[in-house]
């Protein structure tokens, strides 16, 4: 890996597109080169190919100040076509580097290169980078950091004596560039083995005998510690604890939050949550316990791996001195007591307790919105070309799906150009090899979305409601629109959450709840004080979520849920931001490395609109 710092002198307008003034700035440009190849990995007695980036598990950590210029080569060694995706980093202006295959570029194929050049201008906090292809994300992931340009002393909480990333993943003792192969057959039953930090799996797991190492954070009695905590798992909430410990929450995806006291995180996959962890607990060692949750009987029911790190402290054990009376011997360590697996409630409440520091936050909350839209999320089932699933033979044929008011998304296979290129070039996305269909304002059908009568498979009623439309689905808004939307997760074949991720937009979280959305009562529990900023919000299962977010970044913009068979099986759509009317409200050209739009069909007609252009654009 090659990382530099370099110190630049760019325009504004260059750099962060805010103004098409050009004033001349001190930017710093962090360069890093990925190389992504496939290595072999032992864990559990079993040697697995692993998907790396420069042969570390986690990858390399981005280390950034807020405003830096960030410049990444990506060099694809590896078997499989590849995109990087910088999750919650805003792309203001940028889309192009978003990194999620033919929507915003073509992937990286064996072989070949790619520069992403990210600008960080307005963010702090706790953010990652990962794969976007099916699978790898488990193995391709790491931490970017961005610290305030003022120092840590301009922490709106006191400043910590170390910041740690803690990464928590999973396990596979499969090739993961099979899983997509398999999903496509129909073969689900793919799952991880273990669960890990930072890459290790821990002590409850062993080979022949010989225990997995596990991750060690070493602390010194009275300092203050801030953990920057990111779940990169494919498709599982998890809850954090630290035995003997409390945490005090301060930022969550980036955006600070007011210090809220816990004993228990919970994190989804997507999702970062800062917090400072003082060792203020007797000198000895204490174990970090990352254990997963999920929905109970009848859904569908997967093994739950727990993995555990330790805390232990740099007591005076060293200078000779005697442990006190009532701490955990050194050679005993401690447990938390952890949620039960099935406890989903403790990720609700955790959420309900987070709330926005509105004076530093990036953007004030719109009072009123422009548009709303109610969105259902559930499971359904399609029929593919060549089969016959009408009657009672649906069942048995169709394949399963996941969706957003009851479409899936779906990406033909035979796509010519990418979709940020169909909509920036002017093409005519038939002709593009893919034809768009609109998400609906709200479903085909109302229904009582939350009946557990639902989640049973062998019932008429969920039968009637799982047939889906599979489609490539966008929303269109125009620039500066302000959206309210309402998830809300059902019953339908399943009862899980969904981790719902926008890409280039923060979303404010007005409020949460179980059941079905009433917008006669609820609307009136709204937070619009102080509602925290999320890239990425956790619909509870059963339940919902209202959001509110402005639509002030033009391009394409993927929206999906985080879990990755949700991801797979279509639980996702596409939201296309169109220009404003000013310099600084318009997707700039694609960068120099970016393939141009080369479709014949394409080309032809992004000339014919520019010559249109011209002619509406010309003086009488």
């Amino acid at each position: 890996m090659k990382t530099r710092r370099v110190l630049a002198t760019f325009t504004m307008a260059a750099v962060v597109f805010f103004s098409a003034t050009a004033l001349p700035v001190a930017v710093s440009v962090i360069e890093h080169t990925f190389v992504v190849s496939q290595v072999n990995m032992t864990h559990l007695c079993k040697e697995t190919p692993v998907t790396v980036v420069n042969g570390q598990l986690p990858g390399p950590m981005i280390n950034v100040t807020e405003g830096d210029l960030v410049v990444v080569h990506v060099i694809n060694k590896s078997p499989s076509n590849i995109t990087i995706h910088w999750h919650g980093v805003r792309q203001w202006l940028n889309c192009w580097a978003d990194g999620v295959p033919m929507i915003t570029q073509y992937p990286i194929l064996p072989n070949h290169n790619f520069t992403y050049r990210l600008n960080v201008t307005g963010q702090e906090g706790t953010l990652w980078w990962h794969a976007h292809v099916p699978g790898l994300r488990a193995t391709l992931h790491g931490a970017f950091i961005i610290r305030p340009r003022h120092g840590a002393s301009s922490y709106p909480f006191p400043k910590p004596d170390k910041e740690v990333p803690i990464i928590i993943g999973d396990w596979w003792t499969m090739d993961l560039t099979l899983l997509e192969k398999h999903f496509k057959k129909e073969i689900v039953d793919d799952l991880p083995v273990a669960a890990t930090i930072n890459g290790k799996i821990g002590d409850l797991h062993n080979c022949s005998g010989l225990v997995e190492d596990g991750y060690v954070l070493d602390v010194e009695p009275g300092k203050t510690y801030l953990l920057r905590i990111i779940n990169a798992v494919l498709f599982s909430e998890y809850y954090l604890k630290i035995a003997g410990h409390k945490f005090t929450v301060v930022a969550a995806d980036a955006n600070y939050i007011k210090p809220y006291t816990t004993d228990v995180i919970a994190v989804a996959p997507g999702e970062t949550v800062d917090a400072l962890v003082v060792a203020n607990a007797s000198p000895g060692r204490y174990y970090m316990v990352a254990l997963p949750n999920q929905a109970p009987l009848p859904d569908p029911q997967i093994p739950v791996f727990a993995t555990r790190g330790m805390v232990q402290y740099k007591h005076d054990h060293d200078h000779g001195e005697e442990e006190e009376e009532g701490a955990p011997s050194s050679n005993v360590p401690l447990l938390p007591e952890m949620p039960d697996q099935h406890d989903t409630m403790t990720s609700f409440y955790f959420r309900s307790n987070l709330t926005s520091l509105p004076e530093r936050r990036r953007s004030q909350l719109p009072a009123q919105a422009d548009e709303s839209l109610f969105i259902t999320l559930g499971l359904g089932s399609f029929c593919p070309r060549g089969r016959s699933c009408s009657g009672i033979y649906w069942r048995n044929h169709s394949v399963a799906a996941a969706t957003m008011n009851n479409v899936s998304f779906h990406l033909p296979t035979d796509m010519a150009v990418p979709l940020l290129d169909v909509q920036y070039c002017h093409c005519n996305s038939t002709s593009s090899g893919v034809e768009l269909y609109t998400l609906p304002d709200k479903p085909p059908r109302a229904f009582n979305y939350t009946d557990p009568v639902l989640a049973q498979w062998d019932t008429r009623k969920s039968l009637l409601l799982e047939r889906t439309r599979r489609a490539t689905v966008v929303r269109r808004f125009r620039y500066g629109a302000v959206v309210d939307m309402v998830f809300q997760s059902t019953s339908l074949l399943q009862s899980d959450a969904n981790p719902m991720h926008l890409h280039g937009h923060d979303m404010f979280v007005l409020a949460q709840g179980h059941g079905n959305y009433d917008a006669a009562k609820d609307v009136a529990r709204y937070n619009l004080v102080d509602p925290p900023m999320r890239n990425t919000v956790m619909v509870p299962r059963v339940g919902w979520v209202a959001i509110r977010f402005v639509a002030d970044n033009p391009g394409v913009w993927f929206m999906h849920c985080h879990y990755e068979f949700h991801l797979m099986m279509g639980m996702a759509a596409v939201f296309i931001v169109e220009d404003g009317r000013t310099l600084d409200s318009v997707l700039p050209p694609p960068p120099v490395n970016h393939p141009k739009c080369y479709h014949l069909n394409c080309l032809m007609e992004n000339e014919l609109f520019l010559r249109d252009s011209e002619a509406t654009s010309s003086p009488a």
